[in-house]
């Protein structure tokens, strides 16, 4: 039987709790896959990639890897692990609304009944001017933003196509004047 491995200095916890209770070692990996922590377990190299392409997801693997001042295969190796574990979904374009003809967008907010949240999600899914969705505690219960051609388009996603749903109870409609990528 092998000694159990020594913990890391920095993370002394993880090696300890893989093998806590007699069970085999396991890998660092195999250990933040099991965790809801693995927010903790990034390193400023992991925060400086992620950076890097959030700027820029079509930077080449070269480019981020000289970014951060690491291997390309380092880079590779580190950009896996970090989509393995959920870290990085996926990658998007961001665009300019008024050049798509988005000349009206607005921020709504929901007031539902309690205990209708998924049908209320699946509706609000299907008008495809609904740009984001997030369900959020306070005042009110769900936040839309909402992106329109112009005030007229506007108002008939908020008057016919928001409010048709039955088990909306409530709608408040802030218009925003000018959006600002902070990314």
């Amino acid at each position: 039987m092998r000694p159990p491995r020594q913990s890391s200095k920095r993370y002394p916890h993880i090696l300890d709790e893989c093998v806590e209770g007699g069970a085999p070692p396991c890998k660092v990996s195999e250990f933040w896959h099991r965790t809801k922590g693995f927010h903790d377990m990034l390193d400023d190299t992991d925060r400086a990639i992620l950076g890097e392409l959030q700027r820029d997801a079509r930077s080449s693997m070269t480019a981020i890897a000289e970014a951060v001042h690491v291997s390309r295969a380092g880079a590779h190796a580190r950009i896996r692990r970090l989509t393995e574990a959920g870290v990085i979904t996926g990658y998007t374009v961001r665009t300019d609304p008024v050049r798509l003809g988005h000349h009206a967008s607005a921020y709504v907010t929901l007031a539902i009944e309690q205990a209708t949240w998924q049908e209320v999600s699946a509706r609000l899914r299907a008008i495809p001017e609904i740009e984001h969705m997030a369900l959020v505690g306070g005042d009110f219960d769900v936040i839309l933003l909402v992106r329109a051609s112009d005030a007229r388009d506007l108002r008939r996603i908020v008057l016919e196509d928001i409010q048709a749903i039955p088990s909306i109870r409530s709608t408040r409609t802030t218009l925003i004047f000018e959006d600002f990528a902070l990314i």
